[in-house]
Formats: structure tokens, sequence, C-alpha cells
């Protein structure tokens, strides 16, 4: 009995570490770590209200430099910061980053300068080497009017680049 105990704290263990990986990723990402700068602009500001595996929520204040010239937050930026939350809830699942294979975002509303959104991403189903999540950004400022909805689904990138051949 003491073993079976054992072997699920180092699997309560791993899992937690996992999750705090994922977590260090994204804010590494944000803060231009690691990444693009067009990704950190992009995700500046984003906070982190509630993770566990397979589920993150965040919330972020819409920056004027992510803003189209009409004041709205821009939708590239938008897309940005949906790819990166649902790339690490989906990393929070396994031990390492997947490839998007498959982005499908729908734009409902949108949002100003300075109002705040919450960003919700929650792990759907794995198959094999797949794995699909559902992203929604949601105006807090307006009772939470949905601006976008996103699937995306990513695969396990088993690609391993060449060796140098050993001369003979």
């Amino acid at each position: 009995m003491a073993e079976n105990s054992m072997e699920e704290d180092q699997s309560i263990a791993r899992t937690h570490l996992q999750l705090q990986r994922s977590l260090k990723w994204l804010d590494d990402v944000t803060n231009g770590v690691i990444g693009y700068e067009i990704e950190a602009r992009s995700l500046r500001g984003l906070q982190v209200t509630k993770a566990q595996i397979g589920f993150l929520r965040c919330n972020f204040l819409v920056p004027a430099h992510a803003s189209d010239m009409n004041g709205n937050w821009h939708i590239g930026a938008i897309a940005t910061l949906v790819d990166n939350v649902g790339g690490a809830v989906i990393y929070s699942t396994g031990d390492h980053l997947k490839v998007t294979v498959s982005f499908n975002i729908q734009y409902h509303s949108t949002a100003k300068i300075q109002e705040e959104v919450e960003i919700e991403a929650k792990v759907k189903g794995e198959k094999g080497k797949l794995t699909s999540v559902v992203i929604e950004v949601r105006n807090k400022s307006k009772n939470g009017r949905l601006i976008a909805i996103a699937s995306q689904w990513t695969a396990a990138n088993d690609y391993k680049s060449p060796q140098p051949q050993a001369k003979l």
C-alpha cells in the first residue's frame, strides 16, 4: 500500500512540475525571454488567474500598442495571444511543446484600449499525437461579451535534427 502511495505522490509531483513548466514557458514568451518580439508585445501584461492541467484562465488589459487605427484590439494581437495561451494549456498536459496543425478563430466583437478581457483555454481531447483545445476570449468590461472563440489542434513533433556523421 505504501508503494502505491509513493507512486501517486511521484505522479502528482510530475504533474505539478509539468504545469509549472508550461506556466514558465508562457511567462518567458510574455516577457520576451524566448520567442519573437511580436509575441512578447502582444502578450505583455497577461496575468494567469487560474491554472490546472489542461485548463488556463488569464486576465488581460488591452494595451494601446496592440490596437488598430480605430482604437480596437488588433485581430492579429488577439490571434497571437490565443495561439500562445492555447499552446501553454496543451503543454501543461504533456512533456513537450507541440506544433499547431490547425488553428481556427471566429471573431464576434472587439475590445477597446484599456478594457479588461478574460481568456479561458481548455483541452478538449487527445487522440494519439493530436491534442485539441478551445479558447474563449470575453470582454470583462462588457459583462463577459464574447470577443473570439478559437479551436486549435496540435501534434507531437517527433522530428529529430540530423546528427553529424562520424568520419571514418
